[in-house]
């Protein structure tokens, strides 16, 4: 693994960023420091996917789970234990259309919220929104296609807090979420909830 890599513990997840080369495949760097925090051999090591894509650990427990992004030039790797987890990093390039994309894709509380920032604050506000999202979305199994729009984050203090979502996705007080910049120029979010939550069922509806 790269001497360059960088690691953060919170609650029941670790995580690791470390120098990525865009275009090529992550899973095997994920493989490698996966590998390491789990104090196995690489080759022993064994990934699934599902039938959205999302990676799983084949194991003998089932109390851990993994999930990775990456942006730019950078991957960001994360190992949760008892807990599903997901992940996502932003490079932070120009974003001129931030709020055309903000008012197709978030409630319209969130693009609002946004829209009544100054323009030289509302894109990173919407980057950060961004992470947050597909954070929980990524945990939850099938990242952005489940729809941006049905998980909703308002603001607090100095980040977005989640305060409604779809039932599919449990209750908002089940989630935890972490952001914080790896890297100058990138913003990262790991989101986690226990793997004891277990979803509501019943039709897809916002609750509050």
């Amino acid at each position: 693994m790269s001497s360059t890599a960088h690691s953060l513990a919170i609650g029941p997840v670790r995580c690791a960023w470390f120098p990525y080369q865009r275009g090529t495949p992550a899973e095997p760097q994920a493989r490698q420091w996966l590998a390491q925090a789990l104090a196995v051999p690489e080759p022993s090591l064994q990934l699934r996917r599902d039938v959205h894509g999302r990676p799983h650990l084949v194991t003998s427990r089932s109390d851990h789970d993994v999930n990775w992004s990456h942006s730019g030039e950078r991957l960001l790797v994360a190992l949760a234990q008892g807990a599903r987890v997901g992940a996502d990093i932003e490079w932070l390039r120009p974003r001129p259309n931030a709020m055309t994309l903000a008012r197709r894709f978030f409630t319209p509380a969130e693009a609002a919220s946004l829209a009544a920032l100054p323009h030289d604050q509302a894109e990173r506000w919407f980057v950060r929104l961004w992470c947050a999202k597909e954070a929980v979305l990524k945990a939850h199994g099938r990242g952005i296609a489940f729809g941006l729009e049905r998980l909703e984050f308002s603001r607090d203090g100095e980040g977005w807090r989640l305060s409604a979502c779809d039932q599919a996705l449990g209750a908002p007080q089940d989630w935890r979420l972490h952001a914080f910049a790896p890297a100058p120029d990138y913003l990262a979010t790991l989101a986690w909830r226990p793997m004891d939550c277990a979803p509501a069922r019943g039709a897809p509806t916002m609750a509050g």
